[in-house]
């Protein structure tokens, strides 16, 4: 579209499927009862808080407000009313914005990622989780300790664009490995021939046996209680990092029965940390250095809750039941994968945290979104004659009145 037509919100907002949006808010009644105020609305609205970094209801609904003229595109026709976003936050489904989220996601799989950071060709992904605090006065629904309320954000990150590919959000004190067995496990298979890697939180013998059966690898730490008995050594690289690479069976009568499977561990010196990490994996063929890599890439999941929280709005909250702050978590995950489609597609070398920041600036101008993406700083040509010509016509209306003499 020529930039005239339309701002760079609206073409944002455009990589949302609003027909299959409206599936959703049909299948949850989402707009009964809405008078004026539509589940649509309300997605542009918190989106608009998660990239304009509104920082409350007063912010969201005086920012749109002050864009009246401009809110066409977006299918608003004027900004919110407080009392109308809160009620709406409160009341209606946050499964509507889920459902958008994973809609969404869904249109990824159309884009090529780049290339691939390991030679072989299994999917990897990485399992964590993420505590929010919440103030438990505020939030008394989400009872963390004694003094303090919280939640937890549980998410599978694909390495293959480094991709949000589920999310479940729970309580601050549920463990991680009763949502992996439990949620994770009802709702996302992983596809035989996966790498699943995750820290010490997450590991459960009868787990690791499914798994192994199932031809899921798993690459997590060992526990420093663990017992085991040494089945075999294997060679490990010279001039590496790794200390010892052993097959292994453990030889606790209760482990035996949960998981009678041979496993590998694998001690690999981290020079950063200078500490000694013990690796455990189903995987026997693979080189150990690969298998230290692959633990290694597990950071990028701490790194995508860090860019989150950093550049997003999920640690301060514009409602306090439990639907709101579901809702706002949910749309900062549609609006991360908005913005990691940005960064795919551009060819500018973007900063998450600059192209927050200039999109946050440029969010309601009139530019083509994929050229401002790719050369944010240029001025296009139709703009600057429009310019030039404002400025001519304001020094003729100048001389008409006198200010400054004719020439």
């Amino acid at each position: 579209m020529p930039f005239k037509s339309t701002n760079l919100f609206s073409q944002i907002i455009a990589l949302v499927d609003r027909h299959g949006f409206q599936k959703s808010v049909r299948k949850f009644h989402g707009d009964k009862s809405a008078k004026g105020f539509t589940c649509w609305d309300q997605l542009v609205s918190m989106l608009f808080c998660q990239l304009g970094r509104a920082q409350s209801l007063r912010e969201i609904c005086d920012g749109l407000a002050s864009c009246t003229g401009k809110l066409n595109h977006l299918g608003l026709s004027q900004g919110p009313k407080r009392s109308t976003l809160a009620y709406a936050n409160k009341h209606r489904s946050c499964k509507i914005f889920e459902e958008a989220f994973y809609q969404l996601l869904d249109s990824t799989r159309q884009y090529d990622w780049g290339k691939r950071k390991f030679r072989f060709k299994n999917p990897l992904y990485s399992i964590d989780a993420t505590t929010i605090d919440l103030c438990l006065s505020l939030f008394d629904w989400a009872r963390f300790r004694r003094a303090k309320g919280a939640i937890k954000l549980h998410l599978i990150l694909d390495h293959n664009g480094y991709l949000p590919t589920f999310a479940n959000i729970t309580e601050g004190k549920t463990h991680e490995v009763r949502v992996l067995k439990g949620v994770i496990s009802a709702e996302f298979r992983f596809p035989a021939g996966s790498i699943v890697t995750f820290d010490k939180g997450y590991i459960d013998l009868e787990l690791f046996n499914r798994w192994t059966e199932e031809g899921i690898i798993f690459v997590t730490r060992m526990k420093d209680n663990a017992t085991y008995d040494v089945v075999r050594r294997m060679k490990c690289p010279k001039n590496s990092t790794i200390r010892r690479d052993e097959i292994v069976e453990f030889n606790g009568q209760l482990s035996q029965e949960k998981c009678p499977q041979e496993l590998r561990r694998i001690e690999v010196w981290d020079d950063v940390n200078q500490r000694l990490l013990v690796l455990l994996t189903n995987h026997l063929t693979f080189g150990s250095t690969t298998i230290a890599a692959i633990y290694k890439d597990r950071w990028a999941i701490e790194n995508f809750f860090k860019t989150i929280k950093q550049n997003l709005r999920i640690k301060t909250f514009v409602g306090t039941s439990a639907n709101a702050v579901h809702i706002q978590i949910w749309t900062a995950l549609i609006a991360i994968l908005m913005l990691k489609i940005l960064k795919l597609k551009s060819t500018f070398r973007w900063s998450m945290s600059n192209l927050v920041a200039l999109l946050r600036f440029n969010l309601f101008t009139y530019r083509e979104l994929w050229e401002w993406i790719n050369k944010p700083y240029d001025t296009p040509e139709q703009m600057a004659d429009a310019t030039q010509m404002n400025l001519f016509e304001q020094y003729l209306g100048q001389q008409d009145r006198g200010v400054i003499p004719a020439l």
